[in-house]
């Protein structure tokens, strides 16, 4: 693993971050082209694909999130899930992919449905029995594909579309598809430009439309799932207790430890660098002169984030661990897994916000020049909302909570499950309006998850989480 760690961090050291969207990609396709990360690392060597991201994310003070985007977004969700639903010859085809450096997209999110609505997309795949043909179509507006990294350049789509056959639904199915056809963009696909961002521009990000977009059968991943041809055709499912989009849920799993990773990576490398320079900042004491770092609050804020940053390493890691397991041998984490996930991505990402931001305040005008990483601070705001918005992943971990049979935690968490229990009888509007509790709730499991995980974290509840 070391003599490998080298050449990768060799490898992604040269990246740039200020040529434009088509030279990112195309530093991209050149690592791509190394095989040094295959496609099929994320099941038949998780630690190296783990390993892939953090070593890339130490440059994220430096580059910003653009690139990391790129690079999870053509690993872990695109080829991923072809990974973890296509068939043997569906991901046979990928050393090829990797050979040609062509790139994926996940064309999941839409502008009214997505994550955030609990999978459910508005994209549509209808099955055409007389031309063996999928015909993938966005018939509203709404129904878009939003804000999808690397959409501008991609070579293949990973299209996810409710797919009906004879006019019955059979809810979201993920679909391999060309993108583009000697370098253009195939006939049936529209696409535009999501616009310049705070940072991350060396990122393209795309809506994207279908129009009655034909693809072969060959392209629905059918690992656990199928058409079969003739009388209309029939849906069939090949592996019970699978769903291809339990399967594709996998991604969020991997995707959330991988955003944990690189923002505890960010905040790392933002705290190092700014100690470096703390240390040799002389300034004026009373009793002589003395460094930057010396000054009480600073000093306290570093030892502060030492120890948290340690101890959320030490979970994540964990998670990272636990989650190997099941991604070496195709099975789905458990549910505690899934929650300790969530609670990873919850917790690093906010923790490492706060004390990001903490730093800037203490820091003084070091923190205002170029270059220091303090203004690619955005990258840790696309940590909160990848993967799964923070704040979504906190109310599902409070309603769960509220459907737990037996009392568990604190007595404190346990007055608050009771509380929200009442509340949420009475109606939406009544939860909506003790939003806090409901965060507050939710904070309380993400801190037992952690601690137990990993005792002596003591997560604080960063500021402005639940108070506004």
């Amino acid at each position: 693993m070391a003599g490998w760690a080298q050449q990768w961090a060799e490898t992604v050291a040269p990246i740039r971050s200020d040529l434009g969207y088509e030279n990112s990609a195309e530093q991209l396709r050149r690592i791509a082209k190394t095989q040094l990360l295959k496609l099929t690392d994320i099941q038949r060597n998780p630690q190296r694909f783990f390993e892939a991201h953090r070593l890339l994310a130490q440059h994220a003070t430096r580059l910003g999130p653009g690139f990391w985007i790129r690079f999870t977004v053509h690993y872990n969700l695109c080829f991923g899930s072809v990974v973890a639903v296509g068939d043997d010859s569906q991901i046979a085809q990928m050393e090829d992919f990797e050979k040609k450096g062509l790139l994926g997209c996940f064309a999941l999110t839409e502008k009214l449905a997505g994550v955030n609505s609990g999978m459910i997309v508005q994209t549509v795949a209808d099955w055409d029995d007389a031309a063996k043909e999928f015909v993938i179509d966005s018939p509203t507006e709404g129904s878009h594909k939003n804000w999808i990294s690397q959409g501008l350049v991609a070579d293949l789509a990973l299209v996810v579309a409710d797919l009906r056959v004879q006019g019955k639904s059979h809810g979201p199915h993920a679909f391999l598809v060309e993108f583009r056809r000697d370098g253009k963009v195939v006939p049936g696909i529209e696409l535009g430009d999501m616009g310049v961002k705070t940072v991350g521009n060396d990122l393209d990000n795309a809506w994207i439309a279908f129009h009655k977009l034909r693809v072969p059968h060959s392209c629905l991943l059918r690992r656990y799932a199928d058409v079969e041809p003739g009388n209309g055709g029939k849906y069939v499912s090949t592996a019970k207790g699978f769903t291809n989009m339990m399967m594709i849920g996998q991604r969020l799993f991997t995707g959330r430890v991988a955003v944990a990773q690189a923002a505890l990576t960010f905040t790392r490398r933002l705290y190092d660098s700014t100690r470096s320079y703390s240390d040799s900042k002389v300034v004026w004491g009373p009793k002589g002169n003395a460094s930057l770092t010396d000054i009480p609050q600073l000093n306290a804020l570093f030892k502060h984030a030492e120890k948290k940053l340690e101890s959320l390493n030490g979970f994540v890691g964990e998670c990272e661990k636990r989650l190997s397991v099941h991604l070496a041998n195709g099975t789905v984490a458990p549910l505690d897994l899934q929650d300790a996930i969530a609670c990873a991505k919850i917790a690093a990402s906010e923790s490492c916000i706060d004390l990001c931001f903490r730093l800037k305040q203490d820091v003084g005008s070091f923190a205002l020049m170029g270059g220091t990483g303090f203004g690619e601070m955005d990258f840790l705001q696309a940590c909160k909302f990848a993967e799964g918005d923070s704040r979504i992943l906190m109310q599902k971990l409070a309603r769960d909570r509220l459907r737990a049979k037996k009392p568990v935690g604190s007595d404190g968490e346990q007055v608050l499950a009771k509380e929200l229990q009442a509340i949420a009888s009475q109606g939406q509007k009544a939860w909506d309006d003790n939003f806090e509790k409901v965060y507050d709730l939710a904070w309380t499991v993400v801190t037992r998850i952690v601690d137990e995980l990993a005792p002596g974290t003591h997560l604080s509840l960063p500021a402005g989480l639940s108070k506004l």
